[in-house]
Order: C-alpha cells, then sequence, then structure tokens
C-alpha cells in the first residue's frame, strides 16, 4: 500500500496549469526526486502533499495519505519565530505537547540559576512531569535533544542568530523530530556547505525514511535516490534509474515527441490546404475530412510546448593584462579568528578557480582580498591591468525589489549591447524566459530561480573579462546549470567561482583553492572531486604505515623487490584475476539492472538495499583487484 497517492491533481495559477490531471504513487522505502523547469510547480506540488489528505491546496483532484502517518516537511524557506529557542523551534511541530515540553525546559534551566525561587520551581517541575507522563510525551523530549545533538545545534540559541546554514539544519531537525516514516524536502542542499550536504546523503540513506525531494543539485541527486520524477507541462514523468538514465531517456522521449508533433503539424497544414479548396472539401463523401481536421485544430491549440532554452551570452569585451591578481604572505583577521594566513599564490588571464570550504571559513572575504576591495592586515596583493570586473552576489543585494526587470537589466534605456549588437531589452529578457509582459513587473514578484536568472542575465548585459560568481546555482533548474556551464567552458575571461555544487565545479573550474582550516589555503589542479580523492589519498598514506607493520604484510614485501621473480603462486594468481574481475563486472551489470526497477523498491525494500550495499563493495573488491594484477602484470618480465 503506497503511504501518498496523488490522483488527477490539478493546479494552476493564472492561465498556466502547473498540474493537469498529475497522478502519482510514493511507496514505502523509495527515494523519489522530483526536478523540473523554474516555475513548473515543483514547490506547489510539494505544499500540495504536505497538506495531507483530501484536496489540500490543490484546484482539483485529490492527496490521499496512508491513516495515521507521520509526515515531515521542509519548505525551501522554513517559517520560523526569530525569538524562539532552537529547543522551542524543534518540538513546535509536536502539537498540544510542545508548549509543555518548552516549559519543562525552561524550568529546567532556571533551576540552575543561583537567584532563582527554587522551591516554585521544584513545584512547578512536578507539575509538568506528572502532566507529560500521563500524555506519554517523555519520548518526544527525547527524540527532540537527539535530533538537536545529531544536527550539532545549541537547543537553547535564538532562531534569529543562526546562520542560513543552521536554520537548515534547524528545519531538517524540526521535521525528524516527529519521527516520520515520510520526508518532503524542498531544496535541502541549498545554504549548506559541501561538507554539511555529504552528511546528510548518508543520513538520509542510512535512516530508511521514505523520501520525496526536490533538488537541483545533481551528485546530491544521484547519490540518494532510488527514482526520478520529472513535472513537464503540468504532467508527472517517473523514470526508474540513476540521473544519467533519466537524461538518455528524456533525450529520447523528447526526439519521438518532436518527430510527432512534426507529423501532426504537416498532416494539419495538408488539410487546411484541402479545406479552402471550397467546393471538392464541401461534397458529403468528404465530410468525415472536414472533421478529421477539426480534431486536428483542437489538439495543435490544446498542445503546450517545452519551454524554450535559456539563450546565454557572454560578451568578455577587451583582454585583461595577463596577471589578474599576485598575493605574497597575505595575512587577514578579524577579531581573534585569522581568515587567511600566509597565503600566496598567482592568478593569470583564463584561469577558472574555484573556491570551496565550510560555510563561514572566509571564501568571500578571501575573494575581496584577491580583487583588492579589501585590504590585507600584512602581506602584498598586486593587481593586474584593464580588468572588467562582473560580480554574482548570493544574497542579490544588487536587486532592487521595486524595480521593474526592464530597469535592472538596462536603466533609462530600452536597448542592450552584446556583443557589439543592439538588443530590445524585451527581446533581451525573452532569452531568459521572462515573457514580454513580465518586462514592467516588479523583481518582487520573482520567485528564487527566476532572480538568479534575472542577476546573470544583468551580469551578462555587459562585458566582463573578469566573472566572479558567488553561489550562482542556488535556485538554477538543471537545464540551465547544464547550459551555464558550457557557457563558462568556452569563456576566455578569468573566472572566480564560489560554489557547493560539486558537479558543477568539476565541469567548470581548472583550479581549486580549498580552505584547509585556521585560515590556512592552499592551491590545488582540477575540481571537486581531483581535491577530494587527493584527501582521500592523504589519509590513506597516514594510515598505510600501521597497515604494513602487520606481519602479514611484512611477509609479502620482499615479493615487491624489483628484479625478483614471480612465484609460482604468484603467476597462478595473476591467471585467475582476469576471470574474477569478469564474474564481479557481470555482477555489477545484473545487479545495476535490478536497481533500475522501481517496483522492487516497492515490492521488496530490503532486497533492494542489500543490492545497493552489495553494488557499493563490489566497487571497492575490483580496484582492489585491478591494483593486485596491475603489480603483478608489472613484474611479469622478471619471472623469466
Amino acid at each position: 500500500m503506497p503511504y501518498l497517492k496523488l490522483s488527477d491533481a490539478c493546479l494552476a495559477y493564472g492561465h498556466v496549469p502547473l498540474l493537469d490531471h498529475a497522478d502519482f504513487l510514493l511507496d514505502p522505502g523509495e527515494r523519489v526526486a522530483l526536478i523540473g523547469r523554474n516555475g513548473t510547480g515543483k514547490s506547489s506540488l510539494l505544499a500540495a502533499m504536505a497538506a495531507g489528505s483530501g484536496r489540500g491546496r490543490l484546484d482539483d483532484g485529490e492527496v490521499w495519505a496512508q491513516p495515521g502517518i507521520r509526515v515531515g516537511y521542509v519548505p525551501q524557506e522554513p517559517p520560523f519565530d526569530m525569538e524562539a529557542t532552537v529547543f522551542e523551534a524543534v518540538i513546535s511541530g509536536m502539537g498540544e505537547n510542545a508548549s509543555i515540553l518548552a516549559e519543562y525546559h525552561e524550568v529546567s534551566h532556571k533551576l540552575g540559576e543561583i537567584d532563582a525561587d527554587h522551591d516554585v520551581l521544584l513545584e512547578r517541575m512536578s507539575e509538568l512531569q506528572h502532566e507529560l507522563e500521563a500524555r506519554g510525551a517523555w519520548a518526544y523530549e527525547a527524540q527532540a535533544e537527539r535530533v538537536i545533538e545529531r544536527f550539532g545545534l545549541d537547543p537553547d540559541a535564538k532562531v534569529g542568530s543562526l546562520s542560513g546554514g543552521q536554520k537548515k539544519r534547524l528545519a531538517l531537525a524540526q521535521a525528524l523530530a516527529v519521527a516520520p516514516e515520510v520526508l518532503l524536502l524542498d531544496e535541502p542542499t541549498n545554504h549548506l556547505d559541501i561538507a554539511a550536504i555529504e552528511w546528510l546523503e548518508n543520513l538520509l540513506i542510512e535512516s530508511g525514511v521514505t523520501l520525496f525531494f526536490i533538488t537541483h543539485d545533481r551528485s546530491f541527486l544521484d547519490r540518494v535516490c532510488t527514482r526520478i520524477v520529472e513535472l513537464d507541462r503540468g504532467k508527472l514523468v517517473s523514470f526508474p534509474g540513476s540521473f544519467k538514465d533519466y537524461q538518455l531517456r528524456k533525450e529520447a522521449m523528447l526526439h519521438e515527441e518532436g518527430l510527432a508533433n512534426a507529423r501532426a503539424d504537416k498532416l494539419l497544414k495538408e488539410e487546411e490546404i484541402w479545406i479552402r479548396k471550397g467546393v471538392e472539401a464541401r461534397r458529403t463523401r468528404a465530410v468525415f475530412r472536414v472533421q478529421r481536421l477539426d480534431i486536428l485544430r483542437a489538439e495543435r491549440q490544446a498542445r503546450r510546448e517545452r519551454m524554450g532554452k535559456v539563450n546565454l551570452q557572454l560578451d568578455s569585451g577587451d583582454k585583461s593584462g595577463k596577471l589578474v591578481a599576485e598575493l605574497e604572505h597575505v595575512y587577514k583577521s578579524y577579531g581573534q579568528r585569522e581568515i587567511v594566513r600566509d597565503f600566496s599564490t598567482r592568478i593569470q588571464r583564463g584561469d577558472k578557480i574555484g573556491l570551496i570550504g565550510p560555510n563561514g571559513a572566509g571564501k568571500t572575504t578571501l575573494l575581496r582580498l584577491i580583487l583588492d576591495e579589501i585590504k590585507p592586515d600584512s602581506g602584498i596583493v598586486r593587481q593586474g591591468t584593464k580588468m572588467d570586473i562582473a560580480y554574482f552576489d548570493q544574497f542579490r543585494t544588487q536587486l532592487d525589489p521595486n524595480s521593474t526587470l526592464s530597469d535592472v537589466i538596462s536603466p533609462g534605456s530600452d536597448w542592450v549591447d552584446i556583443g557589439g549588437a543592439r538588443k530590445h531589452v524585451i527581446g533581451y529578457l525573452e532569452d531568459f524566459l521572462f515573457a514580454p509582459e513580465r518586462a514592467r513587473s516588479p523583481v518582487s514578484s520573482l520567485s528564487g530561480g527566476e532572480r538568479n536568472r534575472l542577476l546573470l542575465a544583468r551580469l551578462f548585459a555587459k562585458p566582463a573579462n573578469v566573472l566572479v560568481l558567488d553561489e550562482p546555482t542556488n535556485d538554477l533548474d538543471i537545464e540551465t546549470l547544464e547550459l551555464l556551464e558550457e557557457l563558462l567552458q568556452t569563456y576566455d575571461g578569468t573566472l572566480f567561482l564560489v560554489s557547493h555544487d560539486r558537479t558543477f565545479l568539476d565541469n567548470v573550474v581548472t583550479q581549486t583553492i580549498a580552505a584547509e582550516g585556521d585560515g590556512t589555503w592552499k592551491e590545488y589542479a582540477g575540481g571537486y572531486s581531483d581535491w577530494a580523492s587527493y584527501k582521500a589519498s592523504v589519509v590513506k598514506d597516514a594510515v598505510k604505515p600501521k597497515v604494513e607493520a602487520k606481519p602479514v604484510v611484512k611477509a609479502a614485501e620482499p615479493a615487491q623487490v624489483k628484479g625478483e621473480k614471480m612465484s609460482w603462486k604468484e603467476q597462478r594468481e595473476l591467471e585467475t584475476l582476469p576471470g574474477k574481475i569478469a564474474g564481479l563486472e557481470a555482477e555489477q551489470a545484473e545487479l545495476t539492472k535490478r536497481l533500475e526497477d522501481a517496483t522492487l523498491y516497492q515490492t521488496d525494500p530490503a532486497s533492494a538495499q542489500q543490492a545497493s550495499d552489495r553494488l557499493a563493495a563490489i566497487d571497492d573488491e575490483l580496484m582492489i583487484l585491478l591494483e593486485r594484477w596491475e603489480a603483478l602484470e608489472a613484474r611479469t618480465g622478471n619471472s623469466v
């Protein structure tokens, strides 16, 4: 029996239907990712599912929830009382028990104060204890304390004092405090740094909770989801398997759809020509053709075309000097906290640099030092020449909520100069998927993803040979992310990118500056995966001597001496390795095929989990066998 069911759902804002008689089932054990273009109604769908049984927030149709099921919901921007404590916020979803638990927590803290009236407090605590016992609510307090500790939060901190990442953790803690069987998450990775995102991935997988979540983070999606559902033109389409599988199937579907539409349009055109012939078309024996023409016209009118792609163009203008910036032994502190300690680097024209590190590490501060927006406490910063800098601010402070879209792009003018050509501002906004009628709308009417698109449109409206992008990927849909990646890959200026999107970093940057802790920053070649592999190898090398100290390893060491012949046993081992590797690869292919079947998660979630765990183990076993094969192959010349 499914946990949640959406039947014949309809929802529209204005004349555009976001849900057009859509259906969906969420079965126990599934982790389903909901994807789609910005503005297609994903958040509205999730909110309707969270509203529970009945129509909820739908115009028509029904949301059904299994009776008694506990559902946790984390919206994209969770509403919090800024004056409440973390503990109060976490227990706020526990119904009538929340106020009693909050008071009990407050009284227990006051008992620790020296000047408190302990007799009165003890009497009140006793009353609260009896009430909690009568309601069976002690488990709620224990659960609240566990999740607060698990998310690394201070239970007595005010919500208003938390950072964006801490508030996201608080929202997740609040949802998990009720021990939900189903968790609905809207962009859970926004405002989280990479370490926190990876921690959340592990938490969600290990918890076994059934998930329905919205994300544009492709690494998170690939790691967590067991099925992808796309919301496209009001319909929900399911794609079992990984994101790569989805891309291949989606491309094939769009190709077939294009061919079918082209055939229908050709037939309609031929019938329109025929009907205009007059007398011949009015003969009784041709009535069926007139009726078919009416059907073709109705079908063409009802067809919803796929939303176009963003047309991204970036003019790098005149080249900057070969040197963009050079830092020598730079230090920067705020109070007692050292943000940058003894950092040196040389950045040249055309470099594409990613900055990675936890929230609060000082990525923006380091960027401002490189761009000479702030001065170091000590050290030297040299700036290049002829630099035209465009800056994408993650908080979108460059956007005035009261300004119209056209004023943001080209204040006081109806034209934009792009690559030496003039373009009307309305046509330019259409390149970024803003309809002409929205050109005079205020910025405040836009969604988060639309504001990001507008800020990109503003940046790209002027030539820039140095581009600074601070978290540009938040709220952008996957298709726009991929187009932005392609644009930045061919950009011949200098790029600075701050992002927690691991896939985006890997696809764009050529070198990385990473926070190592205590104000230390180091440079690495490649993107995030290259940095992560290097750090993993450092950890592996650090523990390697302990492994080599074991007697078994010591006994094997002589076989590694250059020039020593292979033993008969090692030769036999080398002969059997290809068969073992082939066997593991066959098992890997079979498991992958099994896991692509969405019904497996519905009918036998335990078996699906075992298959997933075995698939991960096979990767490790293959790596060990391949490394052993390579080592023995390298010594085959010494055995003759």
